[in-house]
């Protein structure tokens, strides 16, 4: 009998490096907010790959950064705890001439690490091989790496790769989750953010980094098969409810309509989706309604 092996492996890098990206291509599921804006992950959302007589449960971590804010606090002290709780880390970041200055801060956490770290490289399709060996002679200076993995997350690029070594630096170990799990989060809470990632996409600025949806409501009709959902999307100023409702209610729709379409593909069934805004003032610097709202 083949032996299982299993474990955790947390990925961590600063904001925009394309861990989202790489978790869901990992899993084939969009479960993590991919943007181009960063600080878009606030949770440590667990992601469960079952693969040949392994099973890998990665969590993708906010993006550590400097904080403005009681959220932002939250989410960095959030990225930093999961190292203490992993069998392999995931460092991620892009093809770069130097050290990012925000790479050089994650390396020193990185240093009381007592597990293996891998430097993933993603974003190597867009750059020349010579770059690449750039990034790794400079990075390895600074950090003695388990292994170097040059991946594009986007593209797939290198991934069973990437798998393969992960699955041979594991442990031997049970199986955590059911085969036919993908992630240990609720259904709402993927929904939630579904709709977050549709608001970080339609708006600009600050207005979409203020808000927070709640699932309200969630039931199936058992005679038409709609399942049907009524949320509520957090703002921080009535100046940006005005801006995600729009001129005559148009962004909301919008943001409703795309919503809908990707919720409709993660559940399976037709979806009625109903969207209100209300304001809750400064609610990043109250723990409280931090913590209300899930994070």
């Amino acid at each position: 009998m083949t032996e299982f092996k299993s474990g955790f492996v947390a990925i961590i890098g600063r904001p925009n490096v394309g861990k989202s990206t790489l978790l869901n291509r990992i899993i084939g599921e969009k479960l993590s907010i991919i943007s181009n804006k960063p600080q878009t992950t606030r949770n440590n959302i667990k992601a469960i790959y079952n693969g040949d007589n392994c099973q890998i449960v990665f969590l993708d971590t906010p993006g550590i950064h400097k904080p403005k804010h009681k959220l932002g606090e939250q989410m960095v002290n959030s990225a930093h705890s999961v190292l203490s709780e992993v069998d392999i880390v995931l460092f991620i970041t892009t093809p770069q001439e130097d050290i990012h200055p925000s790479d050089r801060h994650i390396i020193e956490k990185l240093r009381n690490a007592k597990v293996p770290v891998f430097l993933i490289i993603n974003k190597v399709d867009s750059v020349k091989k010579e770059e690449i060996a750039k990034t790794i002679e400079c990075y390895m200076k600074e950090f003695n790496f388990r292994e170097v993995i040059p991946i594009s997350a986007l593209k797939g690029n290198n991934m069973n790769t990437m798998l393969e070594v992960l699955k041979s630096n594991l442990p031997y170990g049970p199986q955590y989750f059911p085969p036919d799990i993908i992630t240990d989060q609720p259904e709402r809470f993927v929904i939630s953010e579904i709709i977050r990632e549709k608001l970080l996409h339609h708006l600009k600025d600050e207005v979409p980094h203020g808000t927070a949806v709640e699932i309200v409501r969630m039931f199936d009709d058992k005679e038409t098969g709609v399942t049907n959902i009524d949320a509520t999307i957090y703002c921080e100023k009535d100046t940006h409810k005005a801006i995600i409702i729009g001129k005559g209610g148009g962004m909301l729709k919008r943001i409703g309509q795309d919503s809908r379409i990707d919720i409709e593909k993660f559940l399976g069934s037709r979806v009625f989706l109903q969207l209100w805004v209300r304001v809750k003032k400064d609610w990043r610097d109250n723990p409280s309604l931090i913590k209300s709202l899930g994070y």
